[in-house]
């Protein structure tokens, strides 16, 4: 069953999960589609499924809400077809909104989310993921969270709400309260430093598309119980920012560097996720305080030149 969804737009240059750009709704399902005329509802059960422009939505059940269009009298059919088809779903009328339930999942060919439950809100421009296991997947990173996930394709940005965290493609991890991405724009182009290992070299004339451009992060904000891993720190914060294309990363409020026994305090501090190199920031006003415990091999080499060391009363060296 082919649904109205808006004007008729060109495709997305990026696979990205936008499904408010108009066009047709082909919704199927494996135990029938109900119409109900009344409520302005279609409902497909079992392995349900709606594809518009190359993004699919399914869930275990579908529910399409659809009105009729701007400009358009449902009651009057148009020309050689019956009045039904013009007051249904295939005629006059626009989707709105769509609703899955059960085992949802929504994809392209490069992007892929999933949970319990989606609505998609195609009016305010969001789609919201709640349930468990909640996941956005893109060429470049993995988003997840505990409580929901909104994705807004008109702004770009998706936000992951509860124990969020955000994965690189170069293994770094973020996580927060709250993370709200931010994705480069359909077709933009990264500097070609950040496209390409540090180890690699340039190809002359390559082209400098970003893959799966449109759905690749920009930056990461995150609020709350921001923490940072790097291999050798863990870098914590109240606030703070990740650009994805530098791999540079700024905290704010409470900054605690710590790698093994040892700690930095201060109020900010600059993080390169690729390097795994943490500083703290001097702040006007305000002193930067550490704790330094040294190792074993610290101890030993701080004693004289020759001096041999201490026995503890097991004979083992201290």
């Amino acid at each position: 069953m082919a649904l109205a969804a808006g004007p008729l737009a060109a495709p997305a240059a990026a696979q990205a999960l936008d499904m408010t750009q108009g066009g047709p709704v082909d919704v199927t399902s494996t135990d029938g589609i109900e119409w109900r005329q009344a409520e302005q509802v279609v409902i497909a059960r079992g392995n349900a499924r709606a594809i518009r422009e190359g993004v699919t939505l399914e869930g275990d059940r579908l529910i399409a809400r659809y009105r009729p269009r701007a400009g358009q009298n449902p009651a009057a059919p148009a020309p050689g077809a019956p009045s039904a088809v013009a007051e249904g779903p295939s005629g006059g009328n626009e989707i709105w909104r769509l609703e899955a339930e059960g085992h949802v999942r929504i994809s392209t060919a490069t992007d892929t989310a999933v949970g319990d439950r989606a609505v998609y809100d195609m009016d305010q421009g969001v789609m919201v993921l709640t349930g468990n296991g909640l996941k956005l997947t893109t060429p470049t990173d993995v988003l997840t969270a505990r409580d929901s996930l909104e994705y807004w394709p008109g702004r770009r940005m998706s936000v992951a709400r509860g124990a969020a965290v955000v994965v690189t493609s170069d293994n770094r991890r973020i996580q927060a309260d709250t993370l709200v991405g931010y994705f480069l724009e359909q077709g933009q182009t990264a500097p070609a430093a950040a496209q390409r290992p540090a180890n690699a070299a340039a190809t002359p004339g390559a082209p400098r598309q970003v893959p799966g451009a449109g759905s690749q992060l920009e930056r990461v904000e995150a609020f709350g119980n921001v923490e940072i891993r790097t291999p050798t720190e863990v870098v914590r914060g109240d606030r703070g920012v990740y650009s994805a294309v530098t791999g540079m990363a700024r905290l704010l409020g409470g900054v605690r560097i710590t790698r093994g026994e040892n700690q930095l305090n201060g109020q900010e501090a600059i993080v390169n996720m690729r390097s795994g190199v943490a500083r703290l920031v001097n702040t006007p006003g305000q002193r930067v305080q550490g704790l330094i415990v040294p190792n074993q091999q610290s101890r030993d080499a701080l004693q004289a030149p020759g001096a041999q060391p201490r026995q503890n009363q097991q004979g083992q060296s201290r």
